[in-house]
């Protein structure tokens, strides 16, 4: 299997000891990188400082920072507070809770994250016209909840437009049976948000139908490889301690070497 294209995914919520703890293991593993989710209250850009001091090679990724809360200045100026190393970071961003005019938002987003100095930056997106922003103006995507046949015409769709384009998915995924309430916990609240619902009823699946459970992730992370260029695994655990995300890294790499 090629461990370069899965990556591991955390939420900022977990803390910057957290991503200490597991990049040094996901380096070690050959594992692509680690992807930081912003979640309120705490910064995605500190987490991955936290994982980039840690580690010499892998790339470190949000995914994503919602702009309509975070603007593209004030994003720059934490990445200058923060001296990261762009070379080997990923800015992933979206439009948040932005709906009119959401668009034009990302749009100039990414125009001043550019002129800013920012080589590589992806685009969170949902529906066709923002994935189509992200083909044409940003050097990725990132996918969210979709089955490998759906995530397969996706990619299909980015890379007709954009053939170097990397195409990311994030997959919800649970190594330990104590984990998996908390799995569906977060497949029912993604399933109640509007946005969310409206697009599992035109894709004709339900949210947990895209997770990987205990014992699953042998079969069901090739699949997913075989649609998208990199698959985000991103952890649920049953408790939040370093030593349970480090625990899902060893899990996880054990299954798919």
């Amino acid at each position: 299997m090629e461990l370069h294209r899965v990556s591991i995914g955390i939420a900022a919520a977990t803390g910057p000891d957290v991503a200490r703890r597991i990049a040094p293991l996901i380096e070690g593993a050959g594992l692509g990188g680690l992807w930081v989710n912003e979640t309120p209250g705490a910064d995605a850009l500190e987490v991955a400082a936290a994982a980039l001091e840690a580690t010499e090679t892998i790339r470190v990724a949000t995914g994503v920072i919602p702009v309509d809360r975070r603007p593209a200045a004030e994003l720059l100026a934490e990445l200058a507070r923060l001296r990261l190393p762009l070379q080997r970071l990923t800015l992933g961003i979206g439009s948040g809770g932005r709906r009119a005019g959401a668009l034009d938002l990302m749009r100039d987003a990414i125009a001043e994250l550019r002129a800013g100095g920012v080589p590589d930056i992806a685009l969170g997106a949902l529906g066709p016209k923002m994935r189509r922003l992200a083909a044409e103006r940003a050097d990725g995507v990132v996918l969210n909840w979709l089955t490998p046949a759906a995530a397969a015409a996706q990619t299909a769709e980015h890379h007709d437009v954009d053939p170097a384009g990397r195409v990311v998915l994030y997959v919800r995924t649970a190594a330990e049976d104590a984990a998996v309430p908390r799995l569906e916990e977060e497949a029912a609240r993604y399933g109640g948000f509007p946005s969310y619902a409206a697009n599992f009823e035109r894709l004709g699946f339900g949210p947990l139908d895209t997770v990987i459970r205990p014992g699953e992730a042998r079969e069901r992370i090739p699949a997913y490889l075989d649609a998208v260029d990199e698959v985000v695994l991103r952890a649920v655990t049953a408790g939040d301690d370093p030593d349970d995300y480090a625990r899902f890294v060893e899990t996880v790499t054990a299954a798919i070497r």
